[in-house]
């Protein structure tokens, strides 16, 4: 590794517009000399034309060469990054002006956190939705609690070592489900994790998402994370959060006695948790999911 500060990673699927939006969001950052942009591409042709629109970065546009999906292409950048600290941008995001700089120097005031966050704004459908978290620390038992979707992987700014010796991202979680939130908790157990409390990302959700609708991989993958964190059996209500994903995912792909049975014991964890509910209505074919998922979205919020 050289003196270079950041590394970029851009994993890329079949987005050619979107990732060139991306790149320059990411090469128009001051504040942290030249930055490192590492595009690669994940079950798509490598193009490396990509580079042109960002000639003041040092871009380098490469397969992936580990396992195939996000997981394994956000590790193939991970091992190529120099810079003493690697970020990650999805290939349909937007960096705001500033970011860099100001999670740069928080990672270097804070030697005790391996990662920092920021806020974002959610766009869907026209609207945007400005979300953060109105605190400068993050701790596990936060993140068993409550995902915090404001903690978006676009957001993470690591030290590079520090992600290397936790294992980078991990290729073990069902279908890739969950990934980046596998990552905070494995993160959260080292250390606090260090949030910008303000919106630095632009978040643009959309139909085309790799995840919208795979009810069963997200199911199968918020088991695992059950399975590999013993943690949420000591929180009720995250345990009530992870089981109501759950039910609502198993009656949204046709298995409506799992469901029942699933949101029966959600609310036996917290009669509060109105995942539970939902699912019910899905199960009652009172409602359709994907009906459910969109009115979700546009509050900017997710299931």
């Amino acid at each position: 590794m050289n003196d270079r500060a950041l590394s970029v990673v851009i994993a890329t699927r079949n987005r050619p517009d979107f990732l060139r939006d991306a790149v320059r969001a990411v090469s128009a950052q001051e504040g942290v000399g030249r930055i490192e942009i590492i595009v690669v591409h994940d079950q798509s042709e490598v193009d490396p034309s990509v580079a042109e629109v960002a000639p003041e970065a040092d871009v380098r546009v490469v397969p992936n060469v580990h396992a195939v999906g996000l997981a394994g292409a956000r590790n193939t950048g991970i091992e190529l990054a120099e810079g003493e600290f690697v970020a990650f941008c999805d290939d349909d995001d937007v960096w705001m002006p500033g970011k860099a700089r100001a999670q740069v120097g928080e990672l270097r005031r804070r030697p005790e956190s391996d990662l920092v966050a920021t806020g974002i704004v959610v766009e869907y459908d026209g609207e945007s939705h400005p979300r953060y978290l109105p605190t400068d620390t993050i701790l596990l038992s936060d993140l068993v609690r409550d995902r915090h979707t404001e903690l978006h992987p676009s957001t993470f700014l690591f030290r590079t070592s520090a992600l290397r010796d936790l294992g980078m991202v991990s290729t073990a979680v069902p279908g890739g489900f969950g990934e980046d939130y596998e990552l905070l908790l494995r993160t959260a157990r080292r250390a606090p994790i260090a949030n910008i409390p303000r919106p630095f990302v632009s978040i643009r959700w959309h139909q085309s998402s790799f995840f919208f609708e795979r009810w069963s991989t997200m199911a199968s993958g918020l088991e695992y994370l059950l399975d590999q964190y013993e943690e949420f059996q000591d929180d009720p209500k995250g345990l009530a959060r992870i089981q109501g994903q759950i039910a609502f995912a198993r009656a949204s792909e046709g298995r409506r006695r799992d469901a029942v049975a699933l949101s029966f014991a959600t609310l036996r964890s917290s009669m509060t948790e109105l995942r539970a509910p939902l699912a019910l209505l899905v199960v009652a074919r009172v409602a359709k999911p994907e009906w459910i998922m969109v009115q979700l979205h546009r509050f900017g919020r997710g299931i």
